[in-house]
């Protein structure tokens, strides 16, 4: 029997005990001793394995105050690579409280209940050493035990919950006579989920207050991780913290912890004997750098790596697109300018955009034409370093789409936001010139929308077909039937009244290589409906009144061509 996969399991006891592959990160383990860092914030894109990692080391770091329970982390380790690593890193094992906190939690519709899931994760954490405090509480003042036990209970108010990691070290170094390592997770989904939902200022208000209390004047703190998205604004987020160390994608410092790398795949490929399904492995999941690393999403490799282990032949999927709010996508594409959507066609084409690194983003920033929007794009994930260089006093990075993953749910949003946009508008002058047989003016009115979208001219046939066929479709007099999307072999779309003594329409596309093959094709595509004889379905129907349309498409142009049916 093979080894299952941990799809969603980031507690990394649970891993172990249970089983499970694992992909061994323990040397993180030794780069964080070894550099010292003593506030360290990791920006990764989503599910890039940062809580399974923090996991990690709060079973490597603390001291449970039960010797037994001590014995047992430390046998989660044996056969990692850390353990290889010698005693000045082993004998760290179960030497410090730590209070390990997710704030992913805090995703709530309100401010009241997103501090209240905040302050029900930190009282879970107190509870979870309320033994250790009743054993030490000679050592406590009256009001720490008392404070304490209100956080516990849940009983604190919010002023006491501001300060509560600073309260939790200093009563653990009093009853230890140890530092408390600090760790937390998804720092920011409260603030991107403030930030949506209007309550922005509040929640920076109150996680600043939370790390100036726990990370800037804290003489109990042994060292602090911190995992996140995006590094939110040093000005409003960590102020006064100048012993905050920042690793983003950008670093080559712990570049290889987060995510898989190459030899990692191939080794789990190995593992579970569909090693020839590499290639597509690397199409759709690889193609990200960090520092100098070349990474794979390790939520989509696990899940693939699931798939192809019950069907060699599985399809790759986008496994990526529900882990995380496409809001980021969606905003970029509604409120894209002309110059943006041009940009965004680049990237979609395969090309590269020179940007400005600025490593301090805010949500806000996402609304900003120019750096800050491609450099939140960059630090998200939805873009990847394909080189960088220095110019004058900036560092600049030429990103890239990553991989065939992420430029489908490009694609995916666009469409479904031309859609909406489709929607919203008239094309009762479109109908009426297809029934007058203009297609000058039909051509007028198709450029006219393709002037104002986003096109990805990688899979061009499927975006002109899906754009044509989302116009026609808002037509209430007429059923539109898309023969490409049912594999049917037929004629691109068909255009029908209800009745059969109504108008039918017969519509072939063509996406042309060059400008000055418009007319040609479309011509052509005219011919190949006379051809194929589409028009014979229609007329086994029963309709009588048939006419048919070639459309020719190049970018941002296209050509119409009409054909006249036969009348019977």
């Amino acid at each position: 029997m093979k080894k299952a996969l941990p799809i969603g399991v980031d507690n990394f006891e649970d891993i172990i005990k249970t089983g499970y592959y694992y992909v061994d990160k323990t040397m993180l383990i030794k780069e964080l001793l070894d550099l010292k860092g003593k506030v360290n914030l990791f920006t990764r894109p989503r599910r890039f394995g940062k809580t399974l990692n923090l996991s990690m080391l709060r079973y490597f770091f603390e001291d449970t105050g039960d010797e037994e329970r001590n014995g047992q982390n430390r046998a989660l380790f044996q056969g990692l690579k850390i353990m290889e690593s010698g005693g000045g890193y082993t004998e760290q094992m179960g030497r410090y409280p730590v209070i390990n906190l997710t704030l992913k939690s805090a995703k709530q519709r309100s401010l009241e209940n997103a501090l209240y899931m905040i302050r029900a994760e930190i009282a879970a954490e107190f509870d979870r050493r309320r033994e250790v405090v009743e054993q030490g509480r000679e050592r406590l003042t009256a009001r720490e035990y008392e404070q304490y036990l209100e956080i516990a209970d849940e009983k604190a108010d919010e002023k006491q919950v501001r300060g509560s990691l600073k309260l939790f070290a200093r009563c653990m170094y009093k009853i230890t006579g140890r530092k408390t390592v600090i760790l937390m997770d998804e720092y920011d989904v409260p603030l991107e989920n403030a930030y949506f939902s209007g309550f922005y200022e509040e929640m920076v208000d109150f996680i600043r207050s939370l790390f100036e209390s726990a990370l800037k004047t804290n003489d109990y703190l042994q060292f602090a991780v911190i995992t996140g998205c995006l590094r939110i604004s040093k000005e409003s987020i960590f102020t006064g913290l100048n012993h905050l160390r920042i690793i983003s994608v950008m670093d080559r410092q712990y570049s290889e912890h987060f995510g898989f790398t190459e030899t990692e795949v191939l080794r789990m490929m190995a593992y579970y004997e569909v090693e020839k399904r590499f290639p597509t492995m690397k199409e759709w999941y690889d193609g990200y750098t960090f520092g100098d690393t070349e990474v794979y999403n390790p939520w989509s490799v696990i899940n693939y790596m699931y798939d192809l282990a019950a069907d060699s032949n599985a399809f790759p999927r986008s496994y990526w697109v529900n882990t995380s709010s496409n809001d980021i996508i969606k905003d970029m594409v509604a409120g894209a300018d002309r110059e943006t959507r041009g940009e965004i066609e680049r990237l979609l084409s395969g090309e590269t955009l020179d940007v400005q690194v600025h490593e301090e983003v805010t949500y806000g920033d996402m609304h900003d034409r120019g750096e800050n929007l491609w450099n939140f794009l960059y630090f998200t994930g939805y873009l990847t370093k394909a080189s960088e260089y220095f110019l004058g006093k900036y560092v600049f990075a030429r990103v890239r789409i990553p991989n065939t993953e992420v430029i489908t749910i490009y694609e995916n949003t666009i469409m479904n936001w031309m859609r909406e946009k489709i929607e919203k508008q008239d094309f009762r002058d479109l109908y009426r010139a297809m029934e007058d047989g203009n297609a000058e003016k039909i051509g007028e009115i198709l450029n006219s929308q393709l002037f104002s979208t986003i096109s990805f001219y990688d899979s061009a046939e499927n975006f002109y077909h899906g754009f044509l066929a989302g116009i026609l479709s808002q037509s209430e007099d007429y059923l539109v039937t898309s023969n490409r999307e049912s594999g049917r072999g037929r004629s691109d779309i068909m255009v029908k009244s209800p009745s059969l003594r109504g108008r039918a329409f017969v519509l072939e596309l063509k996406v042309s290589r060059t400008i000055d093959d418009l007319e040609a094709d479309a011509d052509r595509a005219v011919q190949q409906i006379y051809d194929k004889k589409y028009m014979d379905e229609l007329r086994t129907e029963g309709y009588r009144k048939i006419d048919c349309y070639g459309i020719a498409f190049y970018r941002k142009d296209c050509e119409v061509r009409f054909g006249k049916g036969e009348v019977r």
